[in-house]
């Protein structure tokens, strides 16, 4: 089990950075996604998820880590999830209002073939 999710971070992580350095505005957004996902993922591994046990102390019960599972990790991917979307939301308004301006989704403004040609628009 821990392979297969050291396995998931790992793809979702060097997937996400493939698309960062991509040139193109929605391919940015995508890898922005995927590598919060990745961090997602390997924040929730961290914390030693354990099936039935409860996050929330009980009377009668031992305060040990060994009858209850943490409730940290659970709470930080949560807050991650949150900012996530937003981080998401305001890079497309920035996306858009780019294209709006520009009238082109490339990164830097300009299209690989209009820089070959001295920038004419």
């Amino acid at each position: 089990m821990e392979f297969a999710i050291a396995t998931a971070i790992g793809v979702l992580a060097a997937s996400g950075i493939y698309l960062l350095l991509r040139a193109r505005t929605f391919d940015v957004i995508l890898g922005l996604t995927l590598l919060s996902y990745a961090t997602n993922l390997l924040i929730f591994a961290a914390g030693r998820p354990v099936v039935g046990k409860p996050p929330v102390l009980r009377d009668g019960v031992a305060q040990t880590l060994a009858n209850y599972s943490d409730p940290l990790p659970q709470a930080l991917v949560l807050t991650a999830i949150v900012i996530a979307f937003a981080m998401t939301a305001v890079t497309v308004v920035v996306a858009m209002r780019e294209h709006a301006d520009l009238h082109t989704d490339h990164v830097d403004g300009e299209e690989p073939d209009d820089a070959a040609r001295g920038g004419d628009r």
